[in-house]
Parts: structure tokens; sequence; C-alpha cells
């Protein structure tokens, strides 16, 4: 049975023969009531701050798992963005020796074509100069052969310019070969 402040100060006694004085007995229990009525509200005070600090802490457990799944998602994404950035990187970095290696083949491509035009060029110019030389050779052995077979012609005194010679001032027995 639960006894209640109201209990205590309504209580009665039965009455005896030189028994305790009732109005000490009652101001005692009027005493007694009151206290166990502050105790009791101020257990309730106290249930009742408990019961707020649970819901705080309630309230802080949840905001402390939403904040750890935020930093576990954060996480999560930054690592996915650092491992897109690693590939695309990577994607970038092979595409860029890729293109090196077209540039260098290009390039070397380019330089060996114009080492072959410049060989071409030298060879051709080797060649003209080969020939220039036997042209050279030839009309010096024909300038030769001329002067062998052709006797030394001596040109007549004759005046191109007054018109008095036969077929223009010029003797068709000159060798336009001759020096003279």
């Amino acid at each position: 049975m639960r006894i209640t402040p109201i209990d205590i100060a309504h209580k009665s006694f039965g009455k005896k023969m030189m028994g305790l004085d009732a109005d000490e007995v009652m101001d005692f229990l009027q005493q007694v009531a009151s206290q166990m009525e502050s105790l009791i509200q101020e257990r309730n005070a106290l249930k009742e701050g408990i019961r707020e600090k649970e819901l705080s802490l309630m309230e802080y457990k949840e905001r402390d798992q939403v904040l750890k799944e935020t930093i576990a998602t954060a996480s999560q994404m930054a690592e996915r963005l650092r491992q897109d950035a690693d590939r695309e990187a990577k994607l970038i970095i092979a595409d860029a020796q890729q293109k090196a290696e077209i540039i260098t083949r290009d390039s070397r491509d380019s330089l060996k074509k114009m080492y072959q035009e410049v060989t071409e060029l030298k060879r051709a110019r080797m060649q003209f100069e080969a020939n220039l030389k036997a042209l050279a050779q030839a009309h010096l052995s024909l300038l030769e052969q001329g002067e062998k077979y052709m006797p030394q012609m001596q040109l007549p005194n004759h005046n191109i310019a007054n018109g008095n010679g036969n077929g223009a001032g010029r003797s068709p027995n000159v060798s336009p070969l001759s020096a003279e």
C-alpha cells in the first residue's frame, strides 16, 4: 500500500487511556506529510529533468548519427572524386603521351624526309656537276678536234660596214669554233 502525504496528514489514530498527545502527533504527521510532499515534488522535478536530459541526449545522439553518416558520405564522395580525378589524370597523361609520340614520330619522319631531300639534292647537284663537266669536256674535245681537222683560216680584210663583201660579211668557210 502506497502512502501519500494526504494519507499521513489525515491519518487518525484510535484513542486509549494515557496515550500520546494527539496534537503533537498531528503536528508531527503534518511535518512529515509536508516534507514528503516536497520530496515528491523534488523527485518529480528531478524525473522531469532526467527526462528532458534523456530527450536532449537522444537528440544529440541522433544529430551525432546524422553527422557521422554525413561525414561517411562526404568521405565516400571525396574518395570517389579522388578516384575519378586519378582516372582522369591518367587518361590525360596517356593522351598527352600519345600526342607526344605522334609529334615525335612526325618530327622524325619529317626530319628523315628532309635528310632524304637533302641527299637527293646533293645527288642531283653531283649529277649536274658531272654532266656539266662531261658536257664541258665534250665541247673542249670538239673544239680540239675541230682545230685538228679544220685549218686555221684568216679572215680577209673585209669591211662589213661598207657592204662590199658577199654573204653579209661572213665567209662560209670560217669555223664558228675558231677563236679568231
